[in-house]
């Protein structure tokens, strides 16, 4: 082979080799992209956002490098506590392919249990004050454009509209393709909720959404978080798979991060090139918004 071809050869396989690299020492170590598949965080996150998570928020284990599940060790380095209130990126123990994104409500030794659609922490009841409105339009692409109307109500790309004023609750839209609505046609609609404001006992408050509190998890059985692990729960309550399901008890390694802000946010799956998609595709205002 010529040397120039050699050589260039040779430059093409370093490029490709130290931008993997740096990507996964950057991605290992500082921030890491994740995409929100499911609605088990609304209100906080929706379905379409994406976020970055802090890597160094609680230290590293061996799942936060490629090739974790491999059980190369155990154990944190550089480790901090999360608190309760954080908003979590974590791997489940139950499925290691995996990664959940909840709210953390539990502590090692803290004892946890749903009554009557009531979270109670150690034996006290967590308040839940100033109920609002609170609705989830899952709708048919093909709606995006034409609308959905019904009643006093409208809605079309990312508004909804009371009586031709825009709505002065918080919601979420979000559109399916069609034959997924055709052939789980209960999984689509409007549905209508409560939003609270809940305060954790550290003081954190946060919102979450109920739509009924005589759902599945909405009573329980005390847990008791054992050691070197930790209790999860998404702020749909009424629609989150998380420690009260078949998660179970997260393990203390199996931490990722903390998330920090969502940089980029949509209703729906369109290539990014189609611009002229964008004006009811882009959540706008959710772009650089912070997770608390």
């Amino acid at each position: 082979m010529p040397a120039k071809n050699k050589n260039t050869a040779r430059e093409w396989f370093n490029t490709i080799f130290y931008g993997a690299l740096i990507a996964i020492v950057f991605r290992s170590f500082l921030l890491e992209p994740f995409n929100i598949p499911s609605g088990s965080m609304i209100p906080t996150l929706h379905v379409g956002d994406h976020i970055f998570v802090e890597k160094w928020a609680y230290g590293y284990s061996r799942y936060s490098f490629p090739f974790g599940s491999w059980k190369l060790w155990d154990g944190r380095f550089w480790a901090t506590e999360p608190e309760v209130g954080d908003v979590v990126v974590f791997r489940n123990p139950a499925n290691e392919s995996q990664d959940y994104v909840k709210r953390l409500i539990g502590r090692a030794g803290d004892k946890i249990q749903m009554i009557n659609g009531r979270l109670y922490i150690n034996d006290v009841q967590v308040p839940r004050e100033n109920p609002r409105p609170y609705v989830v339009a899952m709708l048919p692409k093909s709606m995006r454009s034409v609308g959905y109307y019904k009643d006093d109500m409208s809605i079309k790309g990312n508004k909804i509209w009371i009586d031709n004023q825009p709505a002065e609750y918080n919601y979420t839209i979000e559109y399916k393709p069609d034959d997924f609505c055709h052939m789980y046609s209960g999984a689509c609609g409007v549905f209508k909720g409560t939003e609270y404001t809940e305060t954790l006992p550290n003081g954190v408050q946060h919102s979450i959404i109920e739509f009924s509190d005589e759902a599945h998890f909405d009573n329980t059985e005390a847990f008791v978080v054992p050691e070197n692990h930790f209790f999860f729960m998404g702020d749909n309550r009424d629609n989150s798979g998380d420690c009260r399901g078949v998660v179970g008890f997260v393990p203390r390694d199996n931490v990722l991060g903390q998330v920090w802000f969502v940089w980029y946010s949509h209703n729906y799956y369109a290539p990014m090139l189609a611009l002229w998609s964008w004006g009811n595709k882009m959540r706008w205002d959710r772009f650089g918004m912070g997770i608390n």
